[in-house]
């Protein structure tokens, strides 16, 4: 799985105790990603008086759509989060290409060829990042985090037994990924642990998104992703690529190095880089329409053409060209695998907006 996140912790050995003393920087290094942190199990906090919850929203869905299920990896019956004009739903086949769009490709890897993060098992966990739909009655649990000034409160719809990336021991992000399917509201969060048998948990950080809104985190605020956007709409699933044979948003995907600087959706960097030719968070790019898709299975066909029309937005740290999606067992490997052939030098750099920079 990809070291998305580049935090710097130290564990520091106590008798009787463990204690995560974490950079609140979360930023890179100028070149090498620093070895994943590894997150233990901490004693449960005092109890605390549970925050207000997030209002409800209603139930407007951009799109006809079906009945939804509940559950692990289900299908949300062809509903697309957020309004139409959101960014993430956005078509930009006919948008101009960024002036430095040939620096900024190079920089994450002209000749490295695309990774589908995603598939089926791998090191023995589901291969992705796994969401889970809930009906509006789940209860919402307390969570603690360790980056407060930047998470919104809660509490969360976080079943005790909801997939974690990783399995339930992964020592890697630990993303949760919860869908509110009547209210229609995302709650995500980042090194997520249960606590108590998952009455209550514990996380790096944590977002709450209303699926029919567009507006955005506050300006330099972080999400359960390092760009401040959410996870959920950028992940390429079964259910679209396979079933309904079409993904009607734009993709999410990583790079080793990302400068210090975001652009809109973004709302967050994670990096000391100040060269400009190095891209920002939230920096999209998109599939040359010339770009030949005929030779590939039909899944991966409907994956490159939505990176055609609606492109791929840089969201986190991590491996270059790291394309993120949900795990499913249906998928097959060997078919995602084709997406090696895809180079880096087969993108171009929508032109983007202003630039905020740190």
């Amino acid at each position: 799985m990809t070291r998305r996140r580049l935090l710097r912790a130290v564990l520091v050995a106590a008798v009787g105790a463990s204690i995560l003393v974490v950079d609140p920087q979360r930023t890179s290094a100028d070149d090498e990603l620093p070895p994943e942190p590894e997150m233990t199990p901490m004693d449960p906090p005092a109890e605390e008086p549970v925050p207000a919850e997030a209002p409800a929203a209603p139930m407007t869905p951009s799109a006809p759509v079906s009945p939804i299920a509940y559950g692990p990896g289900v299908s949300v019956g062809g509903r697309r989060p957020f309004p139409d004009d959101n960014p993430w739903n956005q078509d930009v086949l006919q948008e101009p290409v960024d002036p430095n769009s040939a620096a900024l490709i190079a920089s994450i890897g002209l000749d490295t060829g695309l990774h589908a993060d995603f598939g089926t098992v791998w090191n023995g966990a589901p291969n992705g990042i796994p969401y889970v739909v809930v009906p509006g009655t789940q209860p919402k649990v307390p969570v603690r985090f360790e980056y407060a000034d930047e998470s919104d409160p809660g509490p969360y719809p976080v079943p005790p037994d909801a997939p974690i990336e990783g399995g339930p021991t992964s020592d890697g992000d630990r993303h949760i990924l919860t869908v509110d399917a009547d209210n229609w509201l995302l709650y995500e969060l980042f090194a997520a642990y249960p606590e108590n048998g998952g009455s209550r948990w514990r996380a790096g950080s944590g977002a709450i998104f209303n699926l029919n809104s567009n507006e955005l985190r506050p300006a330099g605020w972080t999400s359960a992703d390092a760009a401040g956007l959410p996870i959920l709409p950028g992940l390429v699933r079964y259910d679209e690529a396979v079933e309904q044979g079409a993904i009607r948003h734009a993709l999410r995907f990583t790079a080793r190095r990302t400068r210090r600087a975001y652009v809109a959706p973004a709302r967050h960097y994670a990096s000391r880089i100040t060269d400009p030719n190095v891209p920002p968070m939230g920096m999209r790019v998109r599939l040359k329409a010339s770009f030949d898709v005929s030779g590939f299975p039909p899944p991966v066909q409907v994956i490159l053409q939505a990176m055609k029309t609606y492109g791929m937005f840089l969201a986190d740290n991590g491996s270059d060209w790291f394309v993120s999606g949900a795990p499913d067992p249906r998928w097959n490997d060997d078919q995602l695998a084709t997406l090696r052939r895809v180079r880096g030098r087969d993108f171009e750099v929508v032109k983007m907006g202003p630039i905020t920079t740190g």
